[in-house]
C-alpha cells in the first residue's frame, strides 16, 4: 500500500491587499486610464528608476517587448547581430529576432547559469550590435567583465533583468551599472501586474528615443500626428502602473526573507547525492532569488520531467529548466545564424546539458518557513533518489 503523504502548502502568488486595491480605485476615479491622461505611469517610472538608482525608466507593457525596445533603441538593425546567453527564456533571443536581427547563442557558465563572457567575446563580430546578458534566476552575470568587453569592444551591453528586481552587484543596484536594463512584470515574477515590463536607462537621449518609439513614433507634445520615428504602442496602462506601486513597496522585504530562505535551501539541496545547487557569486551581494535552480547531473530528459511531476504532487511549485533557445523550432524562423543545431549544441555543452538536467522551483517557495526549506529537500531527495 503507498504511504500517503500530505502535500506542502506555500505562500501563494501573486500577493495584493489594500495597497493594491487603494491602487486600483485611484486609477480608476482619475478619469484617464492612459498614460498621457493619467498619472500612475508617470509615477511608478519615477518610483522603479528611484528605487534601482537610475536616471530614468520607461514603463512598457510587458518585458519580452522591454528588450525588443531596447534592443531598437541601442541601434539594432535587421541583417546586425546580438549575443545571447544559449541557456534563457525565448524571450531573450526573440526580441532581437523580431527586428530582424540575428541571434547568436553562446555558452553559459556551468555553476552559475550566466553568459560565459569570453564565449560572448569570442562571438563578436564587426555586425555585433548588442551583447545580452540574462541575470539567471537573480543572480547577476559578472558585470565586471562585461562592462570591460563592452568597453573594449564598443559593443552596448542590453541587461535582461526580467529575474533582477533589486538585486545589487558590489554594492550597486542594477540602474548604477552603467548599461541599459530591461525587466519583467509578467504574473510570476518578483513584482507583478500579471502583464509589463520596464527599461532603465542612465542616458536622457536613450530614454526619449524610448519615449517616442514605445508611443508609436509620436513625440509626448504631438497634437498634429507627426510621427518622428518608427515605433509601436507599447504604453503601460494606468491601472497595471497602480498595481505595481503598491508591489513595489513589498519588494525589499520579500527579498530580505528569500535571501534567508535559499541560504538554508542551497545548503541542504547540496547536500543530496548527485543534487548541484546553482552557485553563488559573492559579488552579487543582493539576489532577489526568482526562482531556487538546481541541476541533477546525469539524468536524461524523461527522468527529469518525471522527478518534476513528483516534487508538483507533493506541493512543490517545480519546473523542468529552458530549453537551449537552439533547441526550438521558434529560433529557426527567423534570425538565426547560418549554422546547424548540433553546431551551436557543440559550441554550448553547458546550455546543452542544462537543457536536459536543469530544475526550477518558483520563489514563492522561498517565502515559507525555514522548516519548509527541510521539507523541500526532503522531497527533492525522496524522489531523485539520491538521498
Amino acid at each position: 500500500m503507498s504511504e500517503v503523504r500530505q502535500k506542502l502548502e506555500f505562500p501563494a502568488w501573486p500577493q495584493f491587499g489594500d495597497e493594491e486595491r487603494i491602487g486600483l480605485h485611484r486609477a480608476l476615479e482619475q478619469g484617464q486610464w492612459w498614460r498621457v491622461g493619467g498619472s500612475e505611469v508617470d509615477t511608478f517610472e519615477r518610483e522603479f528608476a528611484e528605487y534601482h538608482n537610475a536616471e530614468h525608466a520607461l514603463a512598457v507593457t510587458n518585458g519580452t517587448h522591454a528588450l525588443e525596445l531596447a534592443l531598437q533603441v541601442l541601434g539594432v538593425t535587421p541583417g546586425s547581430e546580438v549575443v545571447v546567453p544559449a541557456f534563457t527564456f525565448i524571450s531573450s533571443s526573440q526580441a532581437a529576432q523580431r527586428l530582424g536581427a540575428v541571434a547568436v547563442p553562446v555558452d553559459v557558465d556551468p555553476g552559475t547559469y550566466n553568459i560565459d563572457v569570453a564565449a560572448a567575446a569570442a562571438a563578436i563580430t564587426s555586425k555585433t550590435s548588442a551583447i545580452m546578458p540574462v541575470h539567471m534566476a537573480g543572480l547577476l552575470a559578472d558585470m565586471d567583465a562585461l562592462a570591460k568587453l563592452s568597453a573594449d569592444s564598443g559593443v552596448p551591453l542590453l541587461q535582461d533583468a526580467a529575474h533582477a528586481h533589486g538585486a545589487r552587484w558590489r554594492g550597486r543596484k542594477v540602474g548604477e551599472l552603467g548599461s541599459v536594463a530591461a525587466f519583467s512584470f509578467q504574473n510570476g515574477k518578483l513584482m507583478t501586474a500579471g502583464e509589463g515590463g520596464a527599461v532603465l536607462f542612465g542616458d536622457a537621449e536613450l530614454y526619449e528615443t524610448g519615449f517616442v518609439r514605445h508611443s508609436c513614433g509620436r513625440p509626448r507634445t504631438d497634437r498634429g500626428y507627426f510621427h518622428r520615428t518608427s515605433g509601436s504602442n507599447f504604453r503601460m496602462t494606468e491601472f497595471s502602473a497602480a498595481v505595481l506601486r503598491a508591489q513595489l513597496t513589498r519588494l525589499d522585504e520579500q527579498i530580505a526573507v528569500r535571501e534567508q530562505r535559499w541560504q538554508v535551501l542551497s545548503g541542504l539541496l547540496a547536500g543530496i547525492d548527485g543534487v548541484v545547487p546553482q552557485a553563488t557569486d559573492d559579488r552579487c551581494d543582493r539576489n532577489p532569488h526568482y526562482m531556487a535552480m538546481f541541476r541533477l547531473p546525469g539524468v536524461t530528459e524523461r527522468r527529469r520531467a518525471e522527478i518534476v511531476d513528483a516534487l508538483i504532487e507533493r506541493g512543490l511549485p517545480a519546473f523542468v529548466g529552458f530549453r537551449a533557445v537552439y533547441r526550438t523550432d521558434a529560433f529557426w524562423e527567423t534570425g538565426a545564424p547560418d549554422v546547424t543545431a548540433d553546431e551551436l549544441a557543440r559550441r554550448c555543452p553547458n546550455a546543452e546539458a542544462l537543457t536536459t538536467d536543469c530544475v526550477w522551483l518558483h520563489h514563492r517557495l522561498l517565502l515559507g518557513t525555514e522548516a519548509q526549506m527541510h521539507d523541500v529537500a526532503a522531497a527533492v531527495a525522496d524522489v531523485a533518489g539520491r538521498g
